[in-house]
């Protein structure tokens, strides 16, 4: 007896490996999968200007970045004793002005150099949602607690987002013609916009990215993961949400990157993902008694198992 119904994957070609550069873009799903490739310890880039949850704030941050457009003071402004800018999460916004536009434009750079560099791409879109800054009519990427009455709320169309979709595959075609572009929905519901505002929201996102993958016949590098539909049709219960219903919990979240790695991560990867998690536990073991010999012992095999990881792997970083 079947009690769940599976969607089919298959393999994809140019899998990642430990010679693969990973840049992640987009919404919450993008931190939880980075979070994983990060704790593996693949070569990784996310979200240098934090969450961005629509595809008109990713959009920005790459034109911006490939177009070395570098933020200035007009694009940033103070608010309750901090410094904050429309196309950044406010995990960036700081006390100083000075701080918060260096800290932008390493961004900027970090984005610029790990596009061109990439091997695959990963955008994740969260929702077709957007805020328009009432005053210069620009579609903003955070609102950072600003009164309501500053901005306007409107729904991206199937249109605007495929139109968006296309101006960033433009993009960075010219500068990495190569890198595998991998989409996905986010599987996280933004209830707050209202339960049918989130069914239309996700809707939109769905069918953009379907024209934009029917239309890139010249496009070989271009591929999409079901993240969003795993979570609706495979794990369709509530056990699998978080306390507050909204977001996918960790037994989602490992489910849903078993199935990623299951069409992503190359087979010859997996020795060393089992000894990068053999490290990744014993760090995490805290003993009754630092100072006992078998302890010490303990460490000193996992000093030799990440010297002979980091001679193969210079880039990989344990923290003892």
């Amino acid at each position: 007896m079947k009690l769940q119904t599976i969607i089919p994957l298959n393999s994809e070609k140019n899998q990642i490996d430990y010679q693969s550069t990973l840049f992640l873009l987009g919404s919450c799903f993008v931190q939880n999968i980075g979070r994983k490739l990060n704790y593996y310890q693949f070569q990784t880039l996310q979200n240098p200007l934090g969450i961005l949850f629509h595809p008109i704030a990713i959009e920005n941050l790459i034109i911006r970045a490939i177009e070395e457009k570098a933020y200035a003071d007009a694009d940033v402004f103070y608010f309750n004793e901090r410094w904050h800018c429309f196309d950044s999460h406010s995990d960036l916004s700081d006390p100083s002005k000075e701080n918060l536009l260096s800290n932008l434009n390493s961004a900027l750079l970090n984005t610029r150099n790990q596009l061109g560099e990439a091997s695959h791409i990963i955008i994740t879109l969260g929702t077709a949602w957007v805020y328009k800054d009432v005053e210069t009519h620009k579609r903003v990427a955070n609102c950072h607690k600003l009164p309501q009455k500053q901005f306007t709320k409107e729904l991206l169309t199937e249109s605007e987002i495929e139109v968006s979709l296309k101006r960033i595959l433009l993009k960075l075609r010219k500068v990495n013609k190569n890198a595998s572009v991998i989409f996905t929905i986010s599987p996280v519901r933004h209830l707050k916009d209202g339960f049918v505002e989130n069914q239309r929201s996700k809707a939109n996102l769905i069918s953009a990215i379907g024209k934009i993958m029917e239309s890139a016949s010249s496009d070989n590098n271009l591929y999409y993961f079901p993240a969003f539909e795993i979570m609706l049709d495979e794990l369709r219960d509530y056990r699998f949400y978080a306390e507050d219903m909204v977001h996918p919990n960790n037994l989602a979240i490992d489910y849903i990157w078993k199935k990623f790695k299951s069409v992503w991560i190359s087979e010859k990867a997996d020795s060393v993902m089992k000894v990068v998690q053999e490290i990744q536990k014993g760090l995490a073991h805290r003993p009754f008694n630092e100072q006992a010999e078998q302890y010490q012992l303990f460490l000193k095999s996992l000093e030799e198992k990440i010297s002979h990881l980091k001679k193969e792997y210079p880039f990989m970083n344990f923290d003892i």
